[in-house]
């Protein structure tokens, strides 16, 4: 089977962005990708550009993945949300069993979806396999995934360490909870699930630091990393759409209580100009950080530690920052900016919820500033 370059899946993904923009306030209201507009995007190959050639995927370089995201990221926030977190977790394809990967992969529209577990998560080991019982949350695209990646400790002989492993499960082998009642990337379905003693046969199981088969440099980026480019990456497109619909709207706006237009006051003149030049220098560092770490995974087959602590110092960044550049957009808007139909109200939502994530804490700067201290940089990298 011939598969196209990654230009092609790019004009794809402007192609179908342009859907996506005009059903964004659907997207929203709905919680969900549609199910014909995710449909459309997993036959377009958007939801396999990182699995492996040999399973059928597209396996395109990274660069060019997050071009995609950003394309999307500035139709809708929520399905570039979708778009990044289910591709990404799709390149352990590469790690978990080929016959597995096979099964699931060989359908056009098979979708896997992941989310932290709880506490009281865990798996017994049976004969064959293992019963899996617990509770997951945030798992973004349920409402269109077909499997579901549950991260679990493995009850061991007394004593012994638990050892966490990945377990595959149908969507039809767990209760989904629709738990997603929030204000920001309403979009991406970030549902719940539960399973309660469920057999998970071996095959359908892997460790995540397991070597991957195939030896694309793509395969031995850590997720995390790559999650954190991605979600970042989005927040710098959100803040540019903020920012540039500032300055249209400043163009023409006058504000009540104060004489004359905005175009005309010194102080727009300033506030849109250090704006804009913050969100440049974030935005640049976070591509040039990404760049090196692909750099670093295809020269050397691993990714250098120095390379993983620019993208955490970056992403967070990004993010953060973005979240900072929107604020000072809405400011701009008046208020004009609370009314649900303007799009910066969703857009500010959507922001400020990726910079309560995980990969906007403001505490992952402590990881590298150990780093730069000599000690063990520890945190999420």
């Amino acid at each position: 089977m011939s598969i196209p370059d990654s230009t092609e899946y790019t004009d794809r993904a402007r192609q179908l962005a342009v859907r996506v923009a005009e059903r964004a306030e659907e997207i929203d209201e709905r919680r969900r990708i549609p199910v014909d507009l995710a449909g459309d995007l997993a036959d377009a190959g958007l939801f396999r550009l990182l699995v492996p050639k040999s399973l059928g995927g597209v396996e395109i370089e990274h660069p060019a993945f997050v071009e995609i995201v950003r394309i999307f990221a500035e139709a809708d926030a929520s399905t570039a949300w979708c778009v990044n977190q289910n591709n990404i977790f799709a390149t352990d394809s590469a790690r978990m069993p080929v016959e597995t990967a096979r099964k699931i992969w060989g359908d056009r529209r098979a979708i896997v979806t992941n989310g932290p577990p709880s506490i009281d998560t865990n798996a017994v080991p049976a004969e064959g396999g293992y019963r899996l019982s617990g509770h997951w949350d945030f798992s973004s695209g349920s409402s269109h995934s077909t499997w579901l990646a549950a991260r679990a400790p493995v009850e061991g002989r007394e004593g012994q360490a638990r050892e966490p492993r990945m377990f595959l499960v149908p969507k039809s082998d767990a209760t989904v909870l629709d738990t997603w009642q929030v204000n920001g990337l309403r979009g991406t379905a970030s549902f719940s699930f539960e399973v309660d003693d469920v057999f998970v046969p071996e095959s359908h199981t892997y460790l995540e630091s397991d070597a991957p088969r195939d030896d694309s440099p793509i395969f031995v980026i850590p997720k995390i990393p790559l999650f954190s480019i991605g979600f970042a990456t989005i927040s710098v497109a959100l803040a540019r759409r903020c920012l540039d619909d500032a300055i249209e709207l400043a163009g023409r706006k006058t504000q009540r209580g104060v004489s004359g237009a905005m175009i005309d006051r010194s102080t727009v003149h300033r506030q849109i100009g250090e704006t804009e030049a913050g969100l440049r220098a974030a935005d640049q560092y976070l591509r040039s950080s990404a760049a090196a770490l692909w750099e670093s995974a295809r020269e050397h087959g691993k990714v250098e530690m120095d390379a993983r602590i620019e993208v955490r110092m970056a992403s967070t960044h990004a993010i953060r920052h973005a979240a900072e550049v929107v604020d000072s957009a809405y400011e701009l808007f008046g208020s004009g900016a609370i009314f649900k139909t303007n799009r910066i109200q969703r857009h500010y939502q959507d922001v400020h919820t990726i910079a309560q994530q995980i990969q906007g804490r403001a505490t992952n700067f402590e990881t590298a500033g150990r780093y730069f201290l000599g000690l063990e940089p520890g945190g999420m990298l």
